[in-house]
């Protein structure tokens, strides 16, 4: 019996559920997708292109990269600060709209037909952003509303609306500063070449980072592998691979184990 279960156990696979966003405003969804660059307009990332970004983070940090951790650190502060500017923009609506009398009754504003978009996220970060996304799709619906009933004139309305939508935009570029080092943090311990490749491409970290003492609340467990046939031993502390070229923009390596069985999905964005 013991047996059977055991084996019941080893066959069973990571959690999965499906997730969609629904969005009522083409503000929202402009943000979502971004925009391509076309007729010498540089490109803008959208939610989607952030999320990637994140998923590729989480596996940077998982195969211990401390550059990885600290830009965790730096989106994590980031999402911070922009929730802050989408809920005082939130009460600034949220004031208008209280001018309506008390006599009028005024519903929700929706879209008759909204869109729905399949969620494709495997990190905490990018469900972080995509709440903000949401509190700004409401936010964008409650504007129209106060413009449409006169609380608000049309200057207010565009300003409003370009502060919030400016405020993600602000977060997905910086997200997309992102880059994995290749390293990890037995290469800075004995400061072989490639960690020294690091420092002068990616700077210096705070020590505290660099030690992985302080990470982001969401940072993955680190993959400790261990030394097989089919697979090569991690660097030891006094092995000395080859540096990172300047020039070479590493990608993390895809996840092969999965730390966090509640997941959604292990795709890298959700589809336009």
């Amino acid at each position: 019996m013991s047996s059977s279960t055991e084996t019941l156990q080893l066959n069973l696979g990571s959690l999965r559920s499906t997730m969609s966003l629904t969005l009522h405003t083409h503000h929202a969804s402009r943000i979502w997708h971004g925009r391509a660059a076309s007729d010498g307009k540089p490109a803008i990332v959208g939610l989607n292109g952030y999320v990637a970004v994140m998923n590729r983070m989480k596996r940077g940090a998982e195969q211990d990269d401390p550059y990885s951790d600290w830009w965790m650190l730096r989106i994590e502060e980031k999402l911070n600060t922009t929730k802050d500017q989408l809920h005082t923009l939130r009460e600034q609506v949220d004031q208008a709209l209280a001018g309506l009398p008390s006599a009028l009754s005024v519903g929700e504003n929706l879209n008759v037909q909204p869109v729905k978009l399949p969620l494709f996220i495997s990190s905490q970060l990018g469900f972080m952003a995509l709440y903000l996304l949401a509190d700004y799709d409401e936010l964008a619906r409650k504007l129209i509303l106060a413009h449409h009933t006169a609380l608000i004139d049309r200057s207010t309305l565009e300003r409003w609306l370009n502060e919030g939508a400016h405020a993600l935009r602000s977060l997905f570029s910086l997200a997309q500063q992102y880059r994995y080092s290749g390293c990890s943090r037995d290469d800075f311990v004995s400061m072989n070449a490639a960690g020294r490749a690091a420092i002068e491409k990616f700077g210096t970290l705070p020590q505290d980072v660099l030690d992985g003492t302080r990470r982001s609340r969401f940072a993955p467990p680190v993959i400790r592998r261990s030394v097989s046939s089919s697979s090569p031993p991690r660097r030891s502390a006094t092995a000395e691979p080859a540096p990172v070229s300047p020039d070479s923009e590493p990608e993390p390596p895809s996840e092969e184990t999965s730390d966090d069985a509640g997941d959604s999905s292990a795709g890298e964005g959700g589809d336009e």
